[in-house]
């Protein structure tokens, strides 16, 4: 199988597709839902309400913060992490406008 040719595709389709990809494991929504519901947390929190090892923790927020939905700033020797609101409302305008533009558009069985 080749290369992903993701110059082939529009701006917003990569976007698109690289947030679906952040989203796309159960711990990552978890971790999305555990910041939603507390404002803001250290790591150690969050590894403490998931099944999870705090390497792996890491490793999905990791994922959530390269692609800005998330915010960590250093906090003497832990980091504290947020929702990026600004992000998370630029996501969400996108994927309503893609799904509504399907919807409106299909005339597929």
């Amino acid at each position: 199988m080749g290369l992903s040719k993701t110059e082939a595709f529009s701006e917003l389709h990569v976007e698109l597709a690289e947030l679906a990809k952040a989203m796309g494991h159960p711990a990552r929504v978890a971790i999305v839902e555990f910041l939603v519901n507390h404002n803001a947390c250290v790591c150690g929190d969050i590894v403490e309400e998931l099944p999870l090892s705090q390497s792996t923790v890491s490793q999905h927020l990791k994922a959530l913060k390269q692609i800005g939905l998330i915010d960590g700033e250093i906090d003497g020797p832990s980091v504290c992490y947020c929702i990026n609101k600004e992000k998370w409302a630029s996501m969400q305008s996108k994927f309503q406008s893609f799904f509504s533009n399907i919807l409106e558009n299909n005339n597929c069985c």
